[in-house]
């Protein structure tokens, strides 16, 4: 199946959505990406995804002929190419509460490196035998997080503190959410970035999450989904984009005891595409996980992933 020129989801399917241009009428087309919203009457992902980078090459995005993006869409594909779509006009931001809303997308366009930043704290969940790599990993992170905390799965013991950073102790007892939930109350910045211990953001990536989050804060968002490539014994896998919702405001609490997501309305979220979270794994790791996953929670532990996990990246 063809991936997505968006997001790179295999997720294109017949639709039977429409756009509304007030310049060129009504815009019918056949396909949809269920996972972003975005339309398009043919899969060709390369050919699409350079006429998207045109059309989202300026101060004003222009629609082009071979797509169809309400602004729910517009937003995430803009953050592709290091850019924020700012909604022109009271209609258009009414369309951001209801996606996928049937009127053509209008905005301007902001690039990330210039758009007003909010405070994001950086959040690390690990074990004790990965502490001090998860410290040094968020000491790197300072540079951009307003603040970083690790909070390491072990017995109670007096927090830690190094200016900026701290080191927090709590027994997680196979309750994954509990654990994000309590590093979510540790934090004081209106956002946060959680990762394992096993997962890295490149620096270049995280630097734009403060403007991804005073974007969201002005919309109403308060979940944003990065993409995340997993690489069992150093390829990468087919499970791809695997979004995970880890840039969350403070405020929002997960819920699953395993494969956690946060408890919000979708409509309040929102995916950024300008970088992925790597996740490094091994075989074995990947054939008992899903199985320990399972014994924690019936039914939840999603043992066909494994099989797509274990599978190369296919384009």
């Amino acid at each position: 199946m063809t991936r997505c020129p968006v997001c790179d989801a295999r997720a294109i399917a017949p639709t039977r959505r429409h756009l509304l241009d007030p310049s060129a009428g009504l815009r019918r087309f056949p396909l949809a990406c269920l996972s972003c919203g975005l339309l398009l009457h043919r899969r060709s992902t390369a050919r699409l995804r350079n006429a998207l980078s045109v059309a989202l090459d300026g101060p004003v995005f222009v629609p082009p002929a071979e797509l169809g993006l309400d602004i729910y869409t517009l937003r995430i594909a803009a953050t592709r190419f290091a850019a924020l779509a700012l909604p022109c006009g009271h209609r258009q931001y009414r369309a951001l509460s209801a996606p996928h809303s049937p009127l053509q997308a209008r905005a301007r366009l902001v690039t990330l490196k210039t758009a007003p930043r909010l405070p994001v704290a950086l959040g690390i969940m690990c074990r004790a035998d990965r502490l001090d790599a998860c410290v040094d990993q968020a000491r790197r992170h300072l540079e951009w997080a307003s603040e970083a905390i690790v909070l390491c799965d072990g017995a109670v013991r007096r927090d830690l503190r190094e200016g900026r950073l701290r080191i927090a102790f709590r027994p997680m007892e196979g309750d994954f959410a509990g654990q994000r939930n309590a590093l979510q109350g540790l934090g004081g910045s209106p956002w946060m970035l959680q990762l394992d211990d096993d997962e890295t953001l490149s620096p270049e990536a995280a630097s734009a999450l403060p403007a991804l989050a005073h974007a969201a804060e002005a919309a109403g968002v308060v979940s944003i989904g990065l993409a995340r490539r997993n690489r069992v014994d150093g390829v990468l896998s087919d499970l791809f984009p695997d979004t995970q919702y880890r840039l969350n405001r403070r405020d929002v609490r997960y819920r699953g005891q395993v494969h956690e997501r946060p408890d919000r309305p979708w409509q309040r979220s929102t995916i950024a595409l300008h970088g992925a979270i790597e996740h490094v794994l091994d075989r074995e790791r990947v054939v008992r996980r899903s199985q320990i996953y399972e014994g924690l929670s019936p039914g939840h532990g999603r043992l066909t992933e494994t099989r797509e996990l274990l599978t190369p990246y296919r384009p």
